[in-house]
């Protein structure tokens, strides 16, 4: 594996271990940014396996590159909708966009970590395939 590679799935990991720290505290808004985090990194992991990743953060963006790169994401397109609105509203509650029922709830976070585990795990289980 190439060492960015590996760079990126590090990264990732710990913003799954912060997300995890985070929902022990009960600190929602943090779990779903980490959360967030998380699944962007390791997605550009995959990204960085076959070409160097460009500066996009909408997961949307990242998620449709994967797919022209030839992985296979389609089936977890609503999950990642649905961790991608983390990535502002948590970190600034005060501006056009937050999330419609104000800072996420327990049930949200458990989900967004939910979410970042699956991503996390396929990214790897597809690097170790394909490479």
């Amino acid at each position: 594996m190439k060492r960015r590679v590996s760079q990126w799935l590090e990264i990732a990991d710990e913003d799954y271990r912060m997300a995890q720290l985070a929902m022990k505290e009960k600190i929602y808004n943090q779990v779903c940014f980490h959360s967030q985090q998380c699944v962007e990194k390791s997605l550009k992991a995959l990204i960085e396996a076959r070409q160097k990743v460009p500066k996009i953060h909408k997961l949307g963006d990242v998620v449709e590159l994967c797919l022209r790169l030839g992985y296979m994401l389609e089936q977890y397109q609503n999950d990642i909708e649905f961790i991608d609105k983390f990535y502002t509203s948590t970190r600034y509650p005060f501006i056009v966009g937050m999330l419609p029922g104000g800072l996420p709830i327990e049930q949200d976070a458990e989900k967004a970590l939910q979410i970042a585990d699956t991503i996390s795990n396929l990214v790897k289980k597809q690097l170790e395939r394909f490479g």
